[in-house]
C-alpha cells in the first residue's frame, strides 16, 4: 500500500503513513484488484484500474486540502480570540488610566475625549489611504519607465511603511520623490491628484489629473476628477467637454452622470440637467443628487416631481436640512399649509445657526481701540491665501491654509478664531470645540473672547448640547464687563433655551436684557432671539413684529425663515410664501452645485465602488 502524499509503500495493515504519518486513504494492491474491471472504450482493465485510482487520489488531496483549511481556521479563531482579550485589557488600562487622571484633575473628560475623537479620525483617513495605496501599488510598478526601477520601488515601499506608521505627511513626500523618478506613471499621478483633492489643494491635484489625462486620455477618475475641478474654476466649456466624455465611455456609471447634469444646473440649463441627474438616481440614489434633481425640478415649476425626490432626499438621509427648507416651499406651493410648517421646523431644528460669526469678527476687528492680535510674518502668507479662498467660497482650501497658518503662530487667537469659524461653516464640530477653547485658554480681549464663546457655544447647539452651551454663556457673562459681551452670553442664552423649549419665560428675560444692553450694531441679533422666543410661546403677533424689526436691519436667512414660518402659523400664507422665497434666496440655495460635486466625490468609498465596476467591465 502506498501513501497519495509521498509516495512510500507501507505494510497493508498500516493505518498511518510510515514516513509522513499522514491517514492512508487510497489503497494500490490486491483490494483494488479484487473489483471488477470495467472496460472503458474498450481501454481494458489497466485503463480503467488507473481511472479509478486518479479519480479516489483526486478526492484524497481534495480531503487533504479541506483538512489543512480546517486547521488554519481553527488556529486563526484562536488568534482572534487571543487578540481580542488583549483589546479588552488594553482598553480596560486605558479607561482605568483615564479615571485616574481625572480624579487628580490632570485632564478632563471632554479634552480627552475630544483628542480621542480627533485621533481616530485621523487613523480612519491615513487607513483609507492605505488601503487605496496598496490597490494601485503594483500597478505603479508595472508603469515604471525609467532607469531607477530600485529606487522608485524603494521609495513606494517608503510610502507604504509611513502610511502603515499612520503619517500622511512622510508618504506624500516619498511619493513626490518617486513621481519625480516617473512623471509619465499616471496611477501615481492619480493617486496623489486625488489626495491633494481631499486635502483641498485643487491646483495641485490639477497639475496631477492634467498628467493623468496626457497619457490615459479615457482614465475614468482624470475624467471625472478634471471636470469637476474645471467647472469649480469657472472654465465652463472645458469641464462640459470632459464631463460629456466620461458619459460617452461610461455611461452606466454615476458620477460623470451627476457631474455633467450638475454643471448644467450650474448654467441654468435644467432640462439638460434633469436627464442626466435622473439617470444618475437611477443608478445610485445619493442624496447630493437627489437634492440637485428636486432642485432643478422645482425652479422648473415641476412642483410634484420635485416633492417626490425631495422626499426620498429625507428618507435616505433624514439630516439633511436644506430638504426640508425647500420640501416646505413646495408644499407652500401646493397650499399644504401643515406639511410646509412641519418641514421648515425640522429644517430648523438640524440647523440651529443664529449669529452671522463673519459680520461679528469683521465688527470686532476695528472696535474701539481692541485691535485683535496681529499675526506673525511668517504666517501672513498663509493668512491671505485662506482670505482669497473664502472669497471663492473655498472653504477646504481656506482650512487648509489656516492650519498653515497656525503651524507658524500657534498661540495667535486671532487665528485660531478665523480657523475655528470656518470649522464651523464647515460642520466639523470637533475641531471647532478645540480651537475655540484654545482660545479661552489664551485669555484673549473681551470681544475676542465674546466671540469664541458665542462659537463655541453655536458648535456645541449644532450637536444637540444645549445645556452645555448654556454653561459657557454662563461663564461669558460671569466674566464680561463689557455690553457687548453681556449682549452675546444672554442672546446665546436665550436662543439655547427656547431651542429645548423649556423655560420660556427665563428665555423671553434674557432675550429682553440682551436687547437692552446691545449695541446698536447688535440690535438685529436681540431682536430675533425675541421673535424666536414668543413663536415658541406660540405668540404670534409679537414674533412676527420683533422679526420683522431684526430683518429691516439685517435680511439674514434665519431671519426671514423664521419670520416666514411666524407668517405661516398665523396663516399669512402669501407673504410667508415670498419672506421664504427670498430667505432661501439670501441663503444661497441650490446655488452651491460645486459642493455637492466635490461633497460626492470626496465620498471616496463610494467613488471605489464605481471604479472598480467600471474597470470590471473593460
Amino acid at each position: 500500500m502506498y501513501c497519495q502524499l509521498c509516495g512510500t509503500q507501507n505494510p497493508d495493515e498500516q493505518e498511518y503513513c510510515s514516513r509522513c504519518h499522514q491517514k492512508l486513504l487510497v489503497l494500490s494492491g490486491l483490494a483494488a484488484v479484487t473489483a471488477e474491471p470495467v472496460d472503458l472504450e474498450g481501454g481494458g482493465d489497466e485503463e480503467s484500474f488507473s481511472f479509478d485510482e486518479h479519480l479516489l487520489e483526486r478526492i484524497s488531496i481534495l480531503e487533504e486540502a479541506v483538512k489543512r483549511t480546517a486547521e488554519t481556521v481553527r488556529h486563526l479563531l484562536a488568534a482572534f480570540r487571543k487578540q481580542e482579550r488583549s483589546i479588552l485589557v488594553n482598553q480596560t488600562g486605558l479607561a482605568t488610566l483615564r479615571e485616574m487622571l481625572e480624579d487628580r484633575a490632570v485632564i478632563g473628560r471632554e479634552e480627552w475625549s475630544e483628542l480621542w475623537q480627533s485621533k481616530v479620525d485621523y487613523q480612519m483617513l491615513v487607513l483609507e489611504k492605505r488601503e487605496r495605496f496598496l490597490m494601485l501599488k503594483d500597478r505603479m510598478a508595472d508603469l515604471f519607465q525609467g532607469d531607477k526601477r530600485k529606487l522608485f520601488n524603494r521609495l513606494l515601499e517608503d510610502a507604504e511603511y509611513a502610511l502603515f506608521a499612520f503619517d500622511i505627511e512622510a508618504a506624500l513626500q516619498a511619493l513626490e520623490s518617486a513621481h519625480r523618478l516617473d512623471r509619465q506613471n499616471y496611477e501615481l499621478n492619480y493617486f496623489l491628484g486625488e489626495t491633494y483633492f481631499n486635502e483641498g489643494q485643487i491646483e495641485l491635484a490639477m497639475s496631477f489629473f492634467r498628467r493623468v489625462l496626457e497619457v490615459e486620455p479615457d482614465h475614468y477618475e482624470g475624467l471625472v476628477y478634471s471636470g469637476v475641478i474645471q467647472h469649480e474654476h469657472g472654465n465652463t466649456q472645458i469641464a462640459t467637454e470632459l464631463l460629456q466624455r466620461a458619459v460617452t465611455l461610461y455611461p452606466d456609471s454615476f458620477l460623470p452622470q451627476f457631474s455633467l447634469g450638475a454643471v448644467y444646473a450650474g448654467q441654468g440649463n435644467l432640462a439638460k440637467a434633469v436627464v442626466l441627474l435622473q439617470c444618475a438616481v437611477e443608478i445610485d440614489p445619493v442624496p447630493q443628487a437627489l437634492f440637485l434633481l428636486g432642485s432643478s425640478l422645482y425652479e422648473m415649476g415641476k412642483t410634484s416631481s420635485a416633492i417626490k425626490y425631495l422626499q426620498q432626499v429625507v428618507r435616505h438621509d433624514p439630516a439633511y436640512e436644506e430638504a426640508y427648507h425647500l420640501l416646505g416651499l413646495a408644499y407652500l406651493d401646493r397650499h399644504w399649509n401643515r406639511k410646509a410648517l412641519d418641514a421648515f421646523r425640522q429644517a430648523q431644528r438640524l440647523n440651529p445657526k443664529k449669529l452671522r460669526y463673519q459680520d461679528l469678527v469683521g465688527y470686532l476687528s476695528g472696535h474701539g481701540g481692541s485691535p485683535l492680535p496681529q499675526v506673525a510674518e511668517v504666517a501672513r502668507d498663509w493668512v491671505q491665501q485662506a482670505e482669497e479662498a473664502l472669497e471663492k467660497e473655498q472653504l477646504d482650501k481656506a482650512l487648509a491654509h489656516y492650519r498653515r497658518a497656525i503651524e507658524s503662530d500657534s498661540d495667535n487667537p486671532t487665528l485660531l478664531m478665523s480657523y475655528a469659524l470656518v470649522c464651523l461653516q464647515l460642520n466639523r464640530a470637533q475641531e471647532t470645540e478645540k480651537a475655540t477653547r484654545r482660545i479661552l485658554d489664551l485669555e484673549p480681549g473681551e470681544m475676542l473672547k465674546a466671540t469664541a464663546c458665542a462659537t463655541l457655544i453655536e458648535s456645541l447647539r449644532g450637536e444637540g448640547r444645549y445645556r452645555e452651551g448654556n454653561r459657557v454663556g454662563r461663564r461669558l457673562l460671569d466674566e464680561g464687563d463689557s455690553n457687548f459681551a453681556r449682549t452675546i452670553a444672554y442672546y446665546e442664552m436665550a436662543y439655547n433655551l427656547a431651542e429645548m423649549e423649556e423655560d420660556l419665560d427665563q428665555a423671553l428675560d434674557y432675550a429682553q436684557r440682551s436687547l437692552e444692553l446691545a449695541p446698536e450694531e447688535l440690535r438685529q441679533f436681540p431682536l430675533a432671539a425675541l421673535g424666536w422666543v414668543h413663536y415658541k410661546r406660540q405668540e404670534f403677533d409679537q414674533a412676527i413684529e420683533f422679526l420683522e424689526r431684526s430683518s429691516r436691519l439685517d435680511s439674514s436667512a434665519t431671519t426671514l425663515t423664521h419670520l416666514g414660518m411666524a407668517l405661516l402659523a398665523s396663516g399669512v400664507d402669501e407673504r410667508a410664501r415670498s419672506v421664504l422665497a427670498e430667505a432661501r434666496q439670501i441663503e444661497g440655495r441650490g446655488a452651491s452645485v460645486e459642493q455637492r460635486m466635490m461633497e460626492c466625490l470626496k465620498a471616496s468609498s463610494r467613488l471605489h465602488e464605481r471604479v472598480q465596476q467600471v474597470r470590471a467591465k473593460k
